[in-house]
């Protein structure tokens, strides 16, 4: 028998779990799974599309974790169909663009911003024909 692996969730260590949470809810429609009750909590929340985070109490951080740059595991790309619609939806919610859009590896075009305690994030958008497109 051969494994199967697929992305159950992606762990999130945060300075503030409630506050990281709260953002996720507020700024892009996550809804929370689970909540362990414990102090400091453990969170669960699944955007729209599947993506499931896991989000829990880190024990430091380092001023480099926006930099794309940095080794390891950077960003997180959040599939829409129009950049400059989800930027606009975005901006009403207050979050800073701090970069132009960008061409996308792969075909189509990005967008980079942050959450609240600096993790990278990106809005991609795909062509009709992209390789990418579910």
């Amino acid at each position: 028998m051969t494994s199967q692996f697929s992305l159950e969730h992606i762990g999130l260590a945060a300075q503030d779990p409630t506050a990281l949470k709260d953002w996720y809810e507020r700024v892009l429609g996550a809804r929370v799974m689970y909540n362990s009750a414990n102090i400091p909590p453990t969170y669960f929340v699944e955007l729209p599309g599947g993506v499931r985070v896991e989000i829990y109490q880190g024990n430091y951080t380092i001023p480099e974790t926006a930099d794309n740059g940095l080794q390891g595991w950077r960003h997180t790309a959040l599939s829409v169909e129009s950049i400059d619609v989800a930027k606009a939806e975005l901006e009403k919610k207050g979050i800073r663009f701090t970069e132009n859009v960008k061409p996308a590896g792969g075909g189509g075009r990005v967008l980079f911003f942050q959450d609240c305690e600096g993790n990278l994030l990106h809005l991609v958008e795909r062509p009709a024909d992209s390789v990418f497109r579910r």
